[in-house]
C-alpha cells in the first residue's frame, strides 16, 4: 500500500476531539496526583485548583490561536507566524521535551500499577520498574511503526475507562473516606508544607494537566476547527479539572499529612489511585477491596500505556511540523502511510524517552528528576503561546479567528485577550519558580534547548537556508479547478509502488473534494485462454489490493467501491468502466522506463488518454524513482 501520504486529513468530530482532550489530560492524574500531594501534603486539592484554573486561562489562548490557524504544531505554530522561525523552533522544541517525559513518566507508572494489580511486587521496585518502563516505551514504537492503531478509537476507549474509573473512586470515596477533618490535618501553611515545597509543588502541578498541546496538534485533523476545538477543549478540560480536584480531596480525607508528609505522596507516589482503592479496606469487605485494585490497576495500565501511543504520535506531529519548516532535518517531515508520522520521529523518540528515564534512575530520583525537567518545557510553552496570541492581534487584526477569547481592553487601537495578559505574567512567574527550586529545571532544560539550536542551525546550514529566513511548508501541486468538480474519481489499482502512490493521491483527493473512489483492478487474460478461465493467483492478488485500497479510504473516511474486472486490452476495460460508472476523473501512474524508449506514456496510459469520457490526471515520476515493470502504466 502507498508508502507516503502528502498531509494530515481532517477525520475528527467534536466527540472524537472531546474523547482526545479528556483522555489525554485526564491520564496524567495517574502518575501526577502522588507527585503533587509529595510536596503540597493537605493543600493538595487548592493546589490542583488553582493551577486548573490557570490551565484554563492557557487554553483559551489556545483555542484562538488553534481556531485561527488549523495546522499541526500547536504553541510553535503559533510562536513561529507571530515572531519568526528560530522562536517557533525553541518553543516546538521544549514541547517536544515535554512528550518525551510524558511517554517516560507514564511508561513507568504503567508497570507500578500492573503489579499492585496483579500482585506482581517486583515490578514496583528498581531496577525493574524502569526495565518495564523502556520495555513498555521501545514495544509501543515497535507498535507505531508497524501499523497506525485506531488512535481515535482508542482515544474514545481511554476517555471512557478513565471516566467511569475516577468517577467510581469519587463516588465511593466521599461516601466512606472523605472527612473535613482530615483535610486540614497537618497541614500548617508555611511549615507543612514549607513555602520551599508549596512553590516547588506550582511547577509539579502542570503535570496533572498535560494534553493541551496534543488537543492543539490535531487542529489539522480537525473538521471545522473553528467551532469543534474550542466547545470539546473546554469540556474535555472542565471535566479533568472537577475529577482531579475531587480525588485530591478524597486522596488526602484517605491519607492525612502527619509529620509533614503524607502516604500518598510517598507509600503511594507511583500509584496514587491504587492508594485510594485501598485505604477502602476497614469500610468495605475485602473482595470489594481486590476486585478494585486489579479494576483500577489495570485500568490504569492500559490508560498509561496508551497515553505513551498518543504522546509519541503528539511527539511525531511536532516534529512533523518542524521538519517542513526546515528546522529539523527533512526525513521528520515527511509522512508516512504505515504510520502516518515520521518513523525517524517514533524511532528518535522512542530511544531519547528512554535514556530520560534510565538517566533519572541514576540520579536516584527519577520521578522528581522528570517532573521537574517537564515544569520547564511547560510552562515556557505556555507563556510563549499566549504571548503570540497577544502579538498577532497587532501584527495580523485581518487574520480570521472563528473563535476569539472573550472579555478583551483596548492596547493602541487593538482588542488584546485580558485573559492572556493575566496568564502570560502568571506561567512565567511558575518558570521562574521551577528554575529557582528545580534543579532539573535549571540544568537540564538549558541543556536541551542547546542541544536544539545545534541541530536547528546545522539543519539550515545544509538545506543553504538564513536563521532568520521563514521557510514555508511545501504545498503539493495538486490543485483541481473548482472545489466539487469530482465526485466520482476511477483509479486503476495494481501492486508496486506506482500503483500504491497513484491510489494514494486519488484518495487524497477524493478526501479534500469530497468525492468517491472506484477501486479498478484489470486482470489481464491472454488470448490463448478464454476469459472466464481459472487465473487463482490473479484472482487473489486483485481481491487483496482492492481490501488495501477500502482500508486506506476507509482510514481518510472517503468511500471507495472495488471491482474487479477481465479483459484483453487493460485501456479499453478501463475506458469502458469509467463511461459505465461515470466518473468525473480517472487517475493513472506513468513510470519513467517507458521515456527510455523515446515515447512518454504506456500504451495503456495512451489509449485511456485518447479514448477516456472524463478528465485523465497522469502522475509521472522522474527516472529512478520507483522503477519497475507496471503493468497498468
Amino acid at each position: 500500500m502507498p508508502g507516503r501520504i502528502t498531509g494530515l486529513t481532517r477525520v475528527l468530530g467534536p466527540g472524537s476531539l472531546a474523547s482526545v482532550a479528556f483522555g489525554e489530560i485526564a491520564s496524567s492524574l495517574y502518575f501526577a496526583l502522588g507527585l503533587v500531594a509529595l510536596f503540597a501534603l493537605g493543600l493538595t486539592p487548592w493546589v490542583l485548583l488553582g493551577v486548573g484554573a490557570l490551565f484554563l486561562i492557557v487554553a483559551l489562548s489556545y483555542a484562538e490561536g488553534s481556531a485561527a490557524m488549523p495546522e499541526t504544531g500547536g504553541a510553535a505554530t503559533f510562536v513561529r507566524r507571530a515572531y519568526n522561525d528560530p522562536a517557533g523552533f525553541l518553543v516546538g522544541w521544549a514541547l517536544f521535551l515535554d512528550y518525551l517525559i510524558v511517554i517516560a513518566l507514564a511508561a513507568l507508572f504503567a508497570a507500578h500499577y500492573f503489579g499492585h494489580a496483579v500482585g506482581w511486587n517486583g515490578i514496583t521496585h528498581k531496577p525493574w520498574d524502569v526495565v518495564c518502563g523502556v520495555t513498555v516505551i521501545v514495544g509501543v514504537a515497535i507498535v507505531r511503526l508497524v501499523r497506525r492503531p485506531g488512535l481515535y478509537r482508542i482515544a474514545t476507549i481511554v476517555a471512557v475507562v478513565a471516566f467511569v474509573s475516577q468517577l467510581l473512586l469519587v463516588i465511593l470515596g466521599f461516601a466512606f473516606l472523605f472527612s473535613t477533618s482530615a483535610l486540614g490535618k497537618g497541614t500548617d501553611v508555611g511549615v507543612a508544607p514549607s513555602w520551599h515545597s508549596l512553590v516547588f509543588a506550582l511547577p509539579i502541578a502542570m503535570l496533572a494537566y498535560t494534553g493541551l498541546e496534543t488537543v492543539a496538534n490535531l487542529a489539522a485533523e480537525t473538521r471545522e476547527p473553528g467551532r469543534t476545538l474550542p466547545r470539546s477543549l473546554f469540556l474535555g478540560i472542565g471535566i479533568t479539572v472537577i475529577l482531579s480536584v475531587l480525588l485530591a480531596v478524597v486522596g488526602v480525607s484517605a491519607f492525612p499529612a502527619t509529620a509533614g508528609t503524607g502516604e500518598l505522596g510517598t507509600t503511594w507516589l507511583r500509584a496514587p489511585l491504587v492508594g485510594i482503592v485501598q485505604a477502602f479496606g476497614g469500610h468495605v469487605s475485602q473482595g470489594v477491596v481486590h476486585g478494585l485494585r486489579i479494576f483500577i490497576g489495570v485500568t490504569g495500565a492500559l490508560i498509561l500505556v496508551a497515553a505513551v501511543m498518543t504522546a509519541i504520535s503528539g511527539a511525531g506531529r511536532v516534529a512533523y511540523s518542524l521538519g517542513r519548516h526546515g528546522m529539523i532535518p527533512h526525513a521528520f517531515g515527511t509522512l508516512s502511510r504505515r504510520s502516518l508520522i515520521p518513523p525517524i520521529s517514533i524511532v528518535s523518540v522512542a530511544a531519547i524517552a528512554s535514556v530520560l528515564l534510565v538517566i533519572g534512575d541514576a540520579f536516584g530520583k527519577e520521578v522528581r528528576f522528570l517532573a521537574s525537567l517537564y515544569s520547564f518545557g511547560v510552562l515556557l510553552t505556555f507563556t510563549a503561546a499566549q504571548l503570540a496570541v497577544v502579538r498577532l492581534r497587532f501584527r495580523e487584526p485581518e487574520l480570521e479567528r472563528p473563535f476569539r477569547v472573550p472579555l478583551n481592553v483596548t492596547i493602541r487601537g487593538r482588542a488584546v485577550p485580558v485573559a492572556a495578559l493575566v496568564g502570560a505574567p502568571l506561567t512565567f512567574a511558575i518558570w521562574i519558580a521551577a528554575l529557582a527550586t528545580h534543579r532539573a529545571a535549571l540544568i537540564g532544560g538549558p541543556v536541551w534547548m542547546l542541544v536544539g539550536v545545534v541541530i536547528f542551525v546545522g539543519t539550515r546550514r545544509a538545506r543553504g537556508e538564513g536563521l532568520l529566513e521563514q521557510v514555508s511548508a511545501p504545498v503539493a501541486d495538486l490543485h483541481p479547478a473548482d472545489e466539487g468538480d469530482y465526485e466520482r474519481i476511477l483509479v486503476p489499482v495494481k501492486l508496486g509502488p506506482i500503483g500504491e502512490e497513484v491510489l494514494a493521491t486519488a484518495i487524497k483527493l477524493a478526501e479534500e473534494q469530497g468525492a468517491r473512489v472506484d477501486a479498478l483492478h484489470v486482470i489481464r487474460v491472454p488470448l490463448e485462454l478464454p476469459l472466464d478461465a481459472e487465473l487463482l493467483e490473479a484472482q487473489e492478488r486483485a481481491e487483496a489490493s482492492l481490501a488495501d485500497a477500502k482500508v486506506l479510504g476507509g482510514e481518510h473516511g472517503v468511500e471507495v467501491a472495488g471491482e474487479i474486472v477481465r479483459a484483453r486490452a487493460l485501456g479499453q476495460a478501463i475506458v469502458e468502466h469509467a463511461a459505465k460508472v461515470d466518473s468525473d476523473l480517472i487517475v493513472m501512474g506513468s513510470a519513467p522506463r517507458w521515456r527510455r524508449q523515446s515515447r512518454f506514456f504506456s500504451p495503456t496510459v495512451d489509449y485511456v488518454l485518447r479514448r477516456a469520457p472524463c478528465e485523465v490526471m497522469v502522475v509521472a515520476y522522474p527516472q529512478g524513482v520507483l522503477e519497475e515493470d507496471a503493468s497498468l502504466t
